[in-house]
């Protein structure tokens, strides 16, 4: 990956001066890049074979592997809204940022795309509400909550760590210390004493995968050979050995881990115009997280194709074609081996995840672009049709469905009983063809009907 060194100490204020070469590679040697610095709690050097939030860390579609799968939870058969509260204004196609919810589960904290991050307890009392530097597209990724810190990338380059207590920001990492990041879609992941997280730049439309430090916001590491604007948060497979994460050259890219050393990278059926000087091109976007599951990974793309690779070499083990592109995060059954997935052909599909096989397929009225969530019984689906799905995991069969104001494209995320999810604002045109809010997009919090 060419040559290394180590980033001077920051400055208090945390305003330092721009780094010099937006293409330059920076990271750590030897065992200081393996591991990385202290972090703010010890964590074990194990996660469960299930990757469940674990410990003192809540991470975005359930861990490390982003499987979306909590087998321990059990969603009622008919639902209510409990609570609800406004979080989103802008009319943009990524999807939406998910709820995430504290390691205690006493508090689920909210990003919306104004730049603001809220905290709410389970009964919908908000604890607080802070206004970031976010405040054009605001946050479109999900926290992640280690101890009492949430870490998360805004559309305005920046990372911040907030107080999950107070909502006080205890630091805010600048695009310009990110080489000058245009925005952080992905959703960071943590691991032994080291965040890691996706940003994307545009003159060239590139990405780049960083380590940072969460007691200081440092950069550590960084690899910037993505091309296309990354959305994707990075995945980790310990078992595996392999962090990956793709992005929207139609690449999935994977590096070695912990060494982060590069392993290999899979090319999407890329067979739109040039991109970047030909370094690229369209129609094989990779806009969704990677789902990493016994020594393989699982993601769709815009060329309609839903994929499984080897994480050992990044060889396609099968690919699975729907109707149209594919822009929504998997999830994974590891007790029954099946994979779920949505398309944008208003579809939600169950894999066999050794085959590729479909066991079933859903009609859910509207694009899937968010994550799918699934539980003991239950998947999980928003949907563009203004609905939030709940289908039975075994026959595809719809068991409730609830209206909501805009199109649902966060993932639902169930703690304790009760699904907490986002939308997007309601839009329609006026006369003159200019788009109009008509109602703000909302944060839910579903309970079962007594």
């Amino acid at each position: 990956m060419g040559p290394t060194n180590r980033f001077a100490a920051p400055a208090p204020d945390r305003d330092r001066v721009a780094l010099s070469s937006r293409r330059r590679f920076l990271g750590l040697t030897g065992v200081a890049a393996a591991t990385g610095l202290a972090g703010c709690v010890d964590l074990p050097n194990t996660l469960s074979a299930r990757d469940a939030d674990s410990g003192d860390v809540s991470l975005f579609h359930g861990g490390l592997r982003r499987l979306g799968y909590y087998p321990d939870e059990t969603v009622p058969d008919s639902v209510s809204v409990n609570w609800t509260f406004p979080i989103n204004y802008v009319e943009h196609t990524a999807a939406k940022s998910s709820p995430v919810p504290t390691p205690d589960g006493e508090t689920i904290v909210f990003a919306g795309d104004s730049g603001r991050v809220q905290a709410y307890t389970p009964r919908g009392e908000q604890r607080w509400s802070t206004l970031t530097g976010a405040t054009e597209l605001g946050f479109h990724g999900s926290a992640a909550i280690v101890g009492d810190t949430a870490y998360i990338g805004g559309y305005d380059g920046d990372l911040y760590a907030l107080d999950t207590e107070s909502g006080d920001i205890v630091w805010r990492t600048r695009a310009d210390d990110l080489d000058g990041a245009l925005a952080i879609g992905s959703s960071p992941a943590y691991y032994d004493g080291t965040l890691y997280v996706v940003s994307e730049y545009g003159s060239p439309s590139t990405g780049t995968i960083w380590a940072i430090d969460p007691d200081t916001g440092d950069p550590t590491w960084k690899d910037d050979r993505m091309w296309g604007q990354p959305h994707p948060s990075p995945t980790i497979d310990l078992e595996a050995g392999r962090m990956v994460a793709g992005s929207n050259d139609g690449v999935v890219y994977c590096w070695e881990f912990p060494s982060l050393e590069f392993a290999w990278e899979f090319q999407a059926e890329a067979d739109g115009e040039e991109r970047e000087g030909g370094s690229f091109r369209a129609g094989a976007e990779v806009k969704g997280t990677v789902a990493a599951h016994d020594g393989y990974g699982y993601v769709g793309s815009w060329d309609n194709n839903f994929y499984c690779l080897d994480l050992e070499d990044g060889s396609q083990e099968w690919s699975f074609e729907t109707g149209a592109s594919i822009m929504s995060n998997p999830a994974v059954d590891v007790d029954e081996d099946i994979v779920y997935m949505g398309s944008d052909d208003n579809y939600v599909y169950a894999l066999d995840a050794k085959s590729g096989e479909e066991l079933w397929s859903a009609d859910v009225n509207g694009r899937v672009i968010g994550a799918l969530t699934v539980t003991a019984e239950t998947v999980l689906a928003g949907s563009y049709d203004t609905h939030l799905y709940a289908l039975d995991k075994e026959t595809g069969e719809r068991r409730w469905r609830v209206e909501n104001r805009g199109r649902v494209t966060s993932a639902p995320v169930p703690v304790d009983g009760r699904i907490y999810y986002a939308e997007r604002a309601a839009f329609s045109t006026d006369d003159s063809g200019d788009d109009v809010m008509d109602e703000p997009g909302h944060a839910y919090c579903l309970v079962g009907d007594e």
